[in-house]
């Protein structure tokens, strides 16, 4: 995965072109979260279907599905992606998640159902790191956080409005029209292939020069300085394999490594499991369908919304105080939700709960992939990336696992309330790399 901190070499980029690059890459994961969100909206309407009678475990196997194929996305797709082209792999991930969509409305049985889904997940795992590669180069240097912000919020988003079409249709048309409507992204392909900039460092690091510079004089964008391979010197250590893992895992890292992965692993954890579980552990608490997805929606509007203002927050307090306050927060209103409260105060918990798991961990990966040397941000960035995968993959199934014994709801909250707990202290016990702290002149 492409990290925040990734260098990019364009020196000036044009407004309409960031604009450009930046509204089509938002669409692309904004579609990759409806298909990731659809699961959370259609698990109660398949708890019911009489022609599957699933268990919630079963149905937590079915969840889990596209994370597994999203696990080796992201380690395949990222790098066949400075193989062949980044607009060319977008293109291709939003195609495969989308047709993996078509074929799960017609899935016969579950485990047809759940191989669509793995296959999907390939695409699911690779549009992010693309994405985010693509949008951060044809940034200005000074707006990349920003607007690597602005492009993940599409995620939640997209989840947000798979409940949305759930309010509206689910109940009529059943969970096939909704799942339908996920496959609507394949109308927006030629859209990508004609306006999406394929990427001038792709096509430098490529020998294309003349492509390159045809391209930047249309898009109106500086081209990168001539010089790509700067010569090895004894302060700046060099990209090699050795280097990275030498970095990630180094006496001063290694330790902020394990911190960060577990916090990683915790949180997506319950960023996944909530996404599944939230609407079907609501109705259980005693709400109807229709207030169960609007809480769901609400869950997913406060992350969007949230993720980038607590960017903001991050810059003035230090992302370290941000996430570790975020995740505390986060988890009391996780916990808070098990109680019996009125229907507006579970509104803002809900509210609080998106802000203090999704948002949160926006910043954290910012944080991530400004907690090591350049030379193994990327690096150490997709590995954590990858560690939350298996989190995620163990949300849907530790909160089907949990509905299935049949005890009272208030475990599934404290589960979920305990992750993001944990993740908050794992991010305090985090030392501060020197590097940061030569820089800021403060250790924390």
């Amino acid at each position: 995965m492409h990290a925040v901190g990734t260098a990019a070499q364009t020196t000036a980029v044009p407004l309409r072109t960031t604009y450009l690059v930046l509204i089509l890459c938002w669409f692309a994961i904004l579609s990759e979260g409806y298909d990731l969100g659809v699961m959370g909206t259609i698990v109660p309407a398949l708890m019911h279907d009489p022609q599957w009678k699933l268990t919630p475990l079963e149905l937590g196997q079915m969840s889990s599905a596209a994370l597994v194929g999203t696990l080796f996305g992201a380690y395949i797709i990222s790098p066949l992606s400075d193989l062949a082209g980044r607009k060319k792999l977008l293109i291709a991930c939003v195609a495969l998640f989308s047709l993996s969509m078509l074929a799960a409305v017609w899935a016969p049985t579950p485990a047809y159902f759940s191989l669509a889904r793995a296959l999907g997940g390939l695409g699911l795992g690779g549009v992010i790191s693309v994405a985010a590669a693509l949008t951060v180069e044809y940034s200005p240097p000074h707006r990349r956080n920003l607007n690597f912000a602005l492009m993940y919020s599409g995620y939640p988003i997209g989840a947000l409005v798979s409940a949305l079409v759930g309010i509206g249709f689910m109940e009529q048309y059943g969970w096939r029209a909704v799942v339908a409507i996920g496959a609507l992204p394949l109308l927006f392909l030629p859209v990508l292939m004609i306006w999406l900039p394929e990427s001038l460092e792709f096509l430098l690091a490529k020998g294309h020069h003349h492509r390159a510079q045809a391209l930047a004089e249309k898009l109106g964008v500086a081209m990168p300085a001539p010089t790509t391979h700067p010569a090895p010197t004894a302060t700046a250590p060099q990209a090699s394999f050795r280097a990275m893992i030498g970095e990630v895992f180094s006496r001063k890292n290694a330790f902020g490594t394990i911190c960060l992965w577990i916090a990683q692993l915790s949180v997506v954890m319950a960023m996944y499991g909530l996404g599944t579980w939230l609407p079907q552990i609501m109705r259980k608490n005693g709400y109807d369908l229709g207030s169960s997805l609007a809480l769901f929606a609400v869950f997913n509007l406060a992350a969007a919304v949230g993720g980038v203002a607590i960017g903001r927050v991050a810059d003035h307090f230090g992302p370290r105080k941000t996430i570790c306050t975020g995740y505390v927060v986060g988890a009391m209103a996780i916990l808070a939700l098990s109680q019996k409260n009125d229907l507006l105060v579970n509104y803002l918990l809900v509210g609080l709960a998106g802000f203090g798991t999704i948002a949160v961990a926006l910043v954290q990966l910012g944080y991530i992939a400004n907690y090591y040397a350049p030379h193994a941000r990327a690096s150490g960035t997709g590995w954590a990336v990858g560690i939350g995968r298996f989190g995620a993959m163990a949300g849907p199934l530790v909160g089907g696992y949990t509905a299935g014994l049949n005890i009272s709801p208030i475990w599934n909250f404290a589960i979920f309330a305990g992750a993001a707990f944990v993740a908050g202290l794992a991010i305090f016990f985090t030392p501060t790399p020197e590097h940061v702290s030569r820089a800021t002149g403060r250790k924390a």
